[in-house]
């Protein structure tokens, strides 16, 4: 900001004779355009654009594809769980989750990942249900644990745009000034018309810069806000079988 200061403060010192005359209303409108700006910038600042405006984009693509992933595991958490407590029984359910090699995630993986241990180690001959139940809780907790780290994925790189943009906005609106500067010192004086491209480029920059960051911490709140709900759904889902697990061991002790 004191730059902008230093600059109108300077083309406010200019003398009057060195305005160049007042252009028409389409004149001005033309040279002021937002793409005639764009047009006549600086390769750096071409560069910056370029840079947001790809970072915009992987960003929209970003978000349109994890609203669909997380909306999905969402459903399907729901869907398994109304499934798993009808009554079904466990074994039925885990062999619908193994059939013909197909992939579980969310809620279905964690139990199929439970059973599949509590299973393996009651088959062993002198195991105590307390180590039958220590065994599955582990394998729930490592596949909750990559259940989690697959929904979280990309939302890193919507943090890093959210972030970095406006600075890398606010470089370009920097080159742009001291662009602007350079011109007014190569001339006797200057007017608004002289320094006026060199301020809206900068002032582009600057736009874009949040342009591309506004969006994507907006998705980056919302996504990591679904991802910890679901955390919370899967981590109760996991408690509550370990409870059945603990039951089941019981019974079938001999």
């Amino acid at each position: 900001m004191s730059v902008l200061v230093h600059l109108v403060a300077a083309l406010q010192a200019a003398p009057v004779e060195s305005l160049p005359a007042a252009a028409s209303p389409a004149a001005e409108h033309a040279n002021f355009s937002m793409w005639e700006s764009i047009r006549n910038a600086s390769l750096p600042v071409w560069l910056v654009l370029g840079l947001l405006l790809l970072g915009s984009i992987a960003s929209w693509v970003i978000i349109f594809l994890k609203q669909g992933v997380l909306g999905g595991a969402a459903r399907a958490a729901e869907a398994f769980e109304e499934k798993f407590w009808s009554g079904a029984d466990l074994t039925h359910l885990y062999r619908e989750a193994t059939e013909r090699n197909r992939v579980t995630t969310g809620t279905e993986a964690i139990f199929e990942a439970g059973f599949r241990e509590f299973s393996r180690l009651r088959q062993r001959k002198g195991m105590d249900p307390r180590t039958q139940l220590e065994g599955a809780q582990r394998g729930m907790r490592a596949q909750l644990a990559r259940e989690v780290d697959a929904l979280e994925n990309h939302l890193e790189f919507l943090a890093s745009v959210g972030s970095i943009s406006p600075y890398v906005g606010l470089f370009g609106t920097v080159w742009g000034i001291m662009g602007t500067f350079q011109d007014i010192a190569h001339r006797q004086s200057a007017g608004i018309a002289d320094v006026a491209p060199g301020i809206s480029e900068a002032l582009i920059a600057t736009a874009m810069g949040l342009f591309a960051a506004i969006p994507a911490v907006w998705a980056y709140n919302r996504f990591a806000t679904k991802v910890e709900r679901l955390n919370v759904r899967y981590e109760a889902f996991a408690e509550e079988f370990s409870s059945i697990l603990q039951r089941q061991a019981h019974v079938d002790e001999p």
